[in-house]
């Protein structure tokens, strides 16, 4: 689990295992995660981009960035939360991720990075 807060944007990540939708046979792993996003502060903002870097148990990293997650760029007030579900394909049975999501304070056309802190993606029992 993985827990941040920045300029009162808090993001929770919970990653979980997907088992059923793994083949560690052909070196397959899938992770979920699941993210909320919660706007502890006291200006509207909106989330308009994501940006991961995505980390296996090789060394090998990957950045993802976009507009948006999941379709969406959610506009949260003081107070409101937006939650989902993503997930992460990974060729060794550990890794790990950590990024940011592009905020906007509404009204005032300022933007800052609400970070997210590295959180472990691993096959339960794997220990490196």
């Amino acid at each position: 689990m993985s827990e941040t807060l920045t300029r009162g944007i808090r993001i929770i990540v919970q990653p979980r295992y997907v088992a059923e939708q793994s083949d560690p046979a052909t070196q397959q792993y899938l992770f979920a995660y699941h993210i909320t996003i919660r706007n502890e502060g006291e200006e509207t903002v909106q989330l308009l981009s994501r940006h991961w870097v995505i980390t296996a148990g090789d060394g090998k990293v990957e950045e993802v960035r976009g507009p948006g997650v999941v379709g969406y760029q959610p506009v949260l007030r003081p107070g409101e939360e937006f939650q989902y579900t993503s997930g992460c394909p990974l060729t060794t049975p550990v890794g790990t991720m950590h990024g940011e999501f592009n905020m906007v304070v509404q009204g005032r056309d300022e933007k800052f990075d609400a970070r997210i802190s590295p959180f472990r993606l691993a096959v339960p029992g794997v220990l490196n």
